[in-house]
């Protein structure tokens, strides 16, 4: 708890942080002013994201898709400031005012950072992360699972993209003893090459000034915060007001959203725990869980157009599912992040090297089945397909989704139909590709998998045919997985409800 609240406190020293300035940039944008070869920039994009600050190679460590007892690297594409690949490459007038708030926003934050050259560097930024996002992939594409697992040997990825230099970016990520690795995103880092070789180091080393200044703006002064909302907040996210600073240093402290730990998520569970979750909101949920998922058995079993070895598969998966209700049996140990009451920068270094780390120290270790990759005060839930598990925070087993005094009728409607959402994630168009113990493994006959796919067109198709604004269509098949999930969700949420009513009449609430 001291250090929540050191925390809290350096975050709140207004004071101090605006007469930082920009100070606390000064070392790395030394370290950027020495860069040299193409290599360096290479290193650099290593080790800036020890630090949370993202480069054109994204790196991360995950359970292995087809091996669920083990972790592995991957590298991913990254390194652009906009939402989406569309941003850069789209003609609609949204896009065209996105990439001029991108430049203003360059300009601005080099000249509070009293760098020379803003208005040439926005220019030369805009192009360079342009041409990264033509080589990036679609977001629609990047949901396939099977297209994401791409396993090389960490010696054979010169014959890849031999104008990278893996070997120097796996040092300086702090993964030097790397034999193998994911690329999710093989086709971008055969291109990656190209724009590596002919971009000037003068470009990366401004490139890589404005991410070290855009992902530390929200830990300086007043102006560079003020400066970043108008750009983040307002310009791209259409946010009319930025919250109290309070707020955000709450968010900063505990997780703002899922996945989020902030700097201290799970040291805040504990106390949100103890306060908001009582043990009998447990015991309601574990039965609500048993009727959602005996009401998922029947479902499957009545399918009339899948054959009974799928089904027996299928059966076989849903029993397989661990549901995770409301914390951790396990905390994060916190013991050795140095948190200092006034310095509010050198505690989120400290933060992010701490996660970075913490990552890092999985491989070659078995997979923890006991971790959590949601705070328990995130109100939200999610569906792990590596783990074959549903999760429930305790902050979403809060009325209106929950209330253990309300009525069954309430309860089944608000949180039944999460968690039949949830568990629908199992077997919706992506997590269908993976098997009982959490592995990317076909265990479809193939006539089932073609039913099951010309029944989910149908479903592209109806959300294709909605037109929000004029001239705009939804993407049916990038939405797909929540389309099956939210409208299986409340089907299977009411079939459970009947099911907990047995031979009684449902009450008139």
């Amino acid at each position: 708890a001291k250090k929540v609240g050191d925390f809290y406190h350096s975050y709140m020293d207004v004071e101090r942080v605006d007469a930082l300035g920009h100070k606390p940039l000064e070392s790395a944008l030394r370290k950027i002013a020495e860069l040299q070869t193409t290599d360096d920039v290479v290193q650099y994009f290593g080790s800036s994201q020890v630090y949370g600050i993202d480069a054109p190679i994204g790196f991360f460590v995950s359970t292995d898709p087809k091996d669920s007892n083990r972790y592995l690297a991957a590298i991913v594409q990254s390194g652009t400031t906009l939402p989406d690949r569309d941003y850069y490459l789209g003609y609609d007038q949204k896009y065209f005012d996105a990439r001029t708030a991108l430049k203003d926003y360059i300009r601005k934050l080099f000249e509070l950072t009293e760098l020379p050259d803003g208005e040439t560097a926005a220019e030369q930024i805009l192009t360079l992360e342009t041409r990264l996002a033509a080589i990036q992939w679609s977001r629609t594409k990047l949901r396939d699972a099977e297209k994401r697992y791409n396993l090389f040997q960490v010696r054979d990825l010169p014959g890849l993209a031999a104008g990278i230099p893996f070997e120097a970016f796996f040092r300086s990520v702090q993964a030097p003893e790397l034999t193998e690795i994911n690329v999710l995103t093989p086709s971008y880092f055969e291109s990656l090459q190209e724009i590596m070789a002919d971009t000037p180091v003068a470009v990366w080393q401004q490139y890589l000034r404005f991410r070290v200044i855009d992902a530390s703006a929200s830990a300086l002064s007043k102006d560079f915060v003020d400066t970043s909302f108008e750009f983040h907040g307002k310009r791209i996210s259409g946010v009319p007001e930025q919250e109290p600073r309070w707020k955000r240093a709450v968010d900063a402290t505990s997780g703002g959203g899922a996945g989020d730990f902030g700097v201290l998520g799970e040291a805040v569970g504990q106390i949100y725990v103890q306060k908001h979750f009582p043990e009998s909101a447990k015991v309601r949920m574990d039965e609500l869980v048993a009727n959602l998922m005996k009401a998922y058995e029947k479902s499957i079993v009545g399918l009339s157009w899948m054959t009974e070895i799928t089904k027996q598969r299928a059966l076989d998966k849903l029993h397989r599912i661990t549901p995770k209700i409301g914390y951790p049996q396990k905390w994060r140990d916190y013991s050795t992040l140095e948190i200092h009451p006034d310095d509010l920068f050198g505690n989120l270094q400290r933060s992010a090297l701490f996660e970075h780390r913490r990552m890092i120290d999985r491989l070659g270790k078995p997979v923890d089945r006991q971790e959590w990759g949601m705070t328990p005060q995130t109100v939200n839930a999610y569906y792990n397909p590596s783990k074959n598990e549903i999760v429930f925070p305790a902050a979403i087993l809060q009325p209106p989704f929950f209330d253990a005094e309300a009525d069954d009728a309430a309860n089944y409607g608000g949180i039944g139909a999460v968690i039949g959402h949830e568990i629908s994630h199992g077997f919706d168009d992506q997590g269908s590709k993976f098997d009982g113990d959490g592995n990317l493994n076909n265990w479809w006959t193939d006539e089932d998998r073609e039913a099951f796919e010309a029944l989910t067109s149908r479903l592209v198709s109806q959300f294709e045919a909605y037109e929000p604004l004029p001239g705009r269509k939804l993407n049916g098949r990038l939405t797909l997985g929540e389309n099956i999930a939210d409208l299986s969700g409340m089907a299977i949420a009411l079939k459970a409800y009947q099911l907990s009513l047995g031979d009684r009449k449902a009450p008139v609430i």
